[in-house]
């Protein structure tokens, strides 16, 4: 449904991302991991047209879509919901200003909608952002990205922020956006156990390149071939105790 070809993004004369090619199903869910500093942010950045790509196609339905129309298609939701939301501008002011900038007539009855579709109430529409909770802050991000309705949401990192419990429920939310609304994720995250519920299609992320890709399941049970794609597997397996011998002082 929306396939990224040959994506390359440079800043400061330096390439962040090198010829990233992938597509993501309509309704599906697509996960890019990597360590920090691999590209993975600037990726979805650049496939959302906030950083100019240097070279590359976004296709929808087959179609080449320009940087100026991607947020017909696609919304991003950021890492950091209290960052990405304005602190003097009220959650309905936040929802509202996509529909404005769009002319979509009166907000109102789109913002309460918004806010039952990640199951918020209406009456939060007049709190600020440090008003909020963690989570709450995210579920206005996510209804903000959905009120325009759109077939992607680009997620950075949407749970990396949170409390274990947030984490939780903004994990279940997404899956029930995916049902009801059939409605395609691309995550990029370096939590695997996340982007392994979450996605049925995993690719990794190196120094700009995306070096492998596979399914969730191999992704699990760790029948991955790349070197990093293997490190990573193992590095989210945690700490065993006894695994290694420690080094005798001296």
């Amino acid at each position: 449904m929306i396939e990224a070809r040959g994506i390359t993004v440079r800043i400061g004369g330096r390439t962040i991302v090198a010829e990233a090619s992938f597509d993501v199903a309509a309704g599906g869910a697509f996960g890019i991991v990597g360590e920090s500093g691999s590209g993975k942010s600037t990726l979805l950045r650049g496939l959302a047209g906030l950083e100019e790509a240097s070279s590359g196609q976004v296709l929808v339905d087959g179609a080449p879509i320009p940087a100026a129309r991607r947020g017909e298609f696609m919304q991003m939701v950021f890492q950091d919901p209290y960052g990405s939301l304005h602190p003097r501008h009220s959650v309905a002011r936040a929802l509202g200003e996509p529909v404005a900038i769009r002319r979509l007539g009166d907000a109102s009855a789109r913002v309460a909608a918004a806010l039952a579709s990640v199951g918020l109430d209406d009456a939060l529409r007049f709190r600020y952002p440090h008003q909020l909770s963690g989570g709450q802050r995210q579920r206005v991000a996510i209804a903000r990205a959905l009120i325009l309705s759109p077939r992607l949401l680009l997620l950075d990192e949407p749970t990396s922020a949170l409390d274990v419990l947030a984490r939780l429920e903004i994990i279940e939310l997404l899956e029930r956006l995916r049902r009801e609304r059939g409605i395609a994720l691309l995550l990029v995250s370096h939590d695997l156990a996340l982007v392994a519920r979450l996605a049925e299609q995993v690719a990794v992320m190196a120094d700009g390149r995306l070096v492998e890709r596979c399914d969730a399941g191999a992704l699990r049970t760790g029948a991955v071939t790349h070197p990093l794609t293997r490190a990573l597997v193992a590095a989210g397996r945690g700490f065993r105790r006894g695994a290694r011998p420690v080094p005798a002082a001296g």
